[in-house]
């Protein structure tokens, strides 16, 4: 389990490397831009996952939501729902779009690996699909981090494509987007190891509308940091 008196940014990759990559990623989503919510546009596994969050925290809870995308719908539902939203996201038009949709949530543009336990202490985080966008070898760091983001007892809700891949290029909406995943039971073991207790697990089968992109298998979870 992670040490709280760890200094996390101890553990960040190598920033030319780290830079170069967030670059590559950055522009890819920069080029789908607005066609991410035509092709994924009904999100029910994901609402459904904040609902059952929202039931757990207090009127006006600081929720961080890494990967923020459009701000479409997670950033929308968590700010009409009357909690502070504080967004991260790599891309800057997805920025763009995310304060077009959500005006009431704060955006910055930064990345998991920016997070920093000692500057702030939310409530609550969610992280759908943003942690399948790093190296395996990056996981474990970035959960241990949004462990010790969390306030005591403070929640996540994470999900992720199961897939048995590390940091592999796909094509994705006419971009390249480097990816990972875990057999659903390797990734229950690397959330645990983490120091984060699975509270509530769901499957959803997702088939998008675009017909270049593939059916896929959506692991939800909702976590509670440990002890």
């Amino acid at each position: 389990m992670p040490s709280d008196h760890t200094d996390q940014r101890d553990l960040a990759p190598d920033p030319v490397a780290w830079a170069e990559r967030r670059a590559e990623q950055a522009e890819a989503f920069d080029a789908i831009g607005e066609r991410y919510e035509e092709a994924f546009p009904n999100k029910e596994g994901q609402e459904d996952c904040v609902r059952r969050l929202l039931d757990s925290l207090p009127q006006g809870a600081h929720v961080l939501d890494l990967g923020s995308g459009t701000g479409l719908p997670t950033a929308l539902q968590l700010v009409n729902a009357g909690a502070r939203v504080t967004g991260f996201e790599i891309s800057e038009r997805m920025l763009e779009l995310a304060r077009e949709n959500v005006p009431g949530a704060e955006f910055r543009q930064a990345d998991i690996m920016d997070l920093d336990p000692v500057e702030t202490s939310y409530d609550a985080i969610v992280a759908f699909f943003s942690l399948l966008c790093l190296p395996k070898d990056r996981i474990p760091l970035a959960l241990g981090r949004v462990r010790a983001s969390l306030a005591p007892g403070g929640l996540l809700c994470l999900s992720m494509v199961e897939s048995d891949l590390d940091d592999e290029p796909i094509p994705f909406l006419g971009s390249a987007i480097r990816v990972s995943g875990y057999p659903r039971d390797e990734l229950r073991e690397v959330v645990t190891n983490a120091g984060l207790i699975i509270e509530d697990e769901r499957v959803v089968t997702f088939e998008p509308k675009d017909p270049d992109a593939r059916p896929e298998v959506q692991l939800f979870y909702t976590c509670r940091r440990g002890a």
